[in-house]
């Protein structure tokens, strides 16, 4: 598969024969391996400045969703348990001159028979349930959310008055403990809007906090948009690198018998004829499999250089990891997006002073 991201790959250089004329490039992009998570290109036509500014932006200049701010409702209540309603703590007890459950009217008298209190007091900080918040990859749609301060909606307003549906997503959650203790996990908030904005259900299973028999927590989690230059929560990926393509020389077909008669995962059938190995894969493979007649190993004084690695200009494999917020082809292209308007706006200040 072949991609281009013509917003990304913009450069412009002087024609040699023409001084002062400007010719635009393109760095083409060519997928090697790609999953719901995980993407490794192949970048053509560019240099390690350019494969270093694509890193350094999709780390800290992605737009992403995360959870900003988290409202505790705080307290003690008695849950009835004929019809499991949250009564405020002691006002409907017989004992304080109540008259039973706001809900269902039971008359609660006796602790554990017709009521268990519940309180907000569960083993962690709220400090520490939030920043865990604050890290659970929340699902994030360009087309329909906005930055506050971008917002149709809001961007006229001062900054605490800002927050609407087309800003904001909002996330609630209340548990219970048990006995045996119960964990809370990301699955256990729910989206006050569009089912399909719940948390994904591969990250469902990641743990909040842990509660026992009488403890409960329940809030409100606001998410906004954010870039990782801000806050290591907005950035939505993970390790990106990227390293030179090489390829793979077979100079001594007698001593690299050496690597093949280790029965690894690369042979002579590999090559092609004129003695190299493009595939970028094998070559990847093929490294691994060079340890075994490398430094340190007696095989190396025989193996010497039979098979070298040489780096093929302008061209760099390029890696990365989404947290799951959003797809690695959004990733790439939203840092082409943002990569491109530094670009341009560099353009303008520099044309602007000169």
């Amino acid at each position: 598969m072949l991609l281009q991201y013509q917003l990304m790959v913009q450069r412009r250089r002087v024609d040699e024969e023409a001084e002062g004329s400007e010719v635009i490039t393109m760095v083409k992009i060519e997928v090697i391996e790609e999953d719901e998570e995980k993407m490794v290109v192949l970048l053509k036509g560019t240099d390690r400045a350019f494969a270093n500014a694509l890193r350094r932006t999709m780390m800290s200049n992605t737009p992403k969703m995360a959870i900003e701010t988290v409202r505790f409702q705080m307290g003690s209540f008695d849950l009835c348990l004929s019809c499991s309603h949250l009564n405020p703590a002691a006002v409907a007890r017989e004992s304080s001159g109540g008259s039973g459950c706001d809900n269902c009217g039971k008359k609660l008298e006796k602790e554990d028979v017709d009521y268990a209190v519940w309180e907000t007091n569960g083993p962690l900080p709220d400090e520490m349930i939030a920043q865990r918040l604050s890290m659970i990859p929340i699902p994030t749609n360009h087309d329909e959310y906005h930055f506050e301060e971008s917002c149709p909606n809001c961007k006229d307003l001062v900054p605490e008055d800002r927050g609407c549906p087309s800003c904001n997503m909002i996330y609630t959650c209340k548990a219970f403990g048990s006995e045996e203790g119960t964990t809370v996990t990301a699955g256990d908030m729910v989206f006050l809007g569009d089912q399909s904005l719940e948390i994904p259900d591969r990250y469902r299973s990641i743990p909040i906090t842990k509660l026992s028999k009488g403890q409960m927590v329940e809030f409100y989690a606001t998410a906004v948009m954010g870039r990782g230059s801000e806050h290591a929560k907005w950035s939505p990926v993970c390790g990106v690198t990227f390293v030179p393509r090489q390829i793979a020389i077979l100079n001594n077909k007698t001593k690299a018998k050496i690597l093949w008669d280790l029965n690894l995962t690369i042979n002579a059938k590999d090559f092609n004829k004129d003695g190299k190995l493009e595939d970028i894969k094998k070559v990847q493979t093929l490294i691994k499999d060079l340890y075994h007649v490398g430094d340190g190993t007696e095989e190396k004084v025989t193996f010497k250089e039979a098979i070298t690695l040489e780096e093929v200009p302008d061209e760099y494999i390029f890696s990365f990891e989404t947290d799951g917020s959003m797809g690695p082809q959004i990733a790439m292209k939203k840092a082409a997006e943002a990569l491109s308007a530094n670009f341009e706006s560099l353009k303008v200040d520099l044309s602007a002073a000169l």
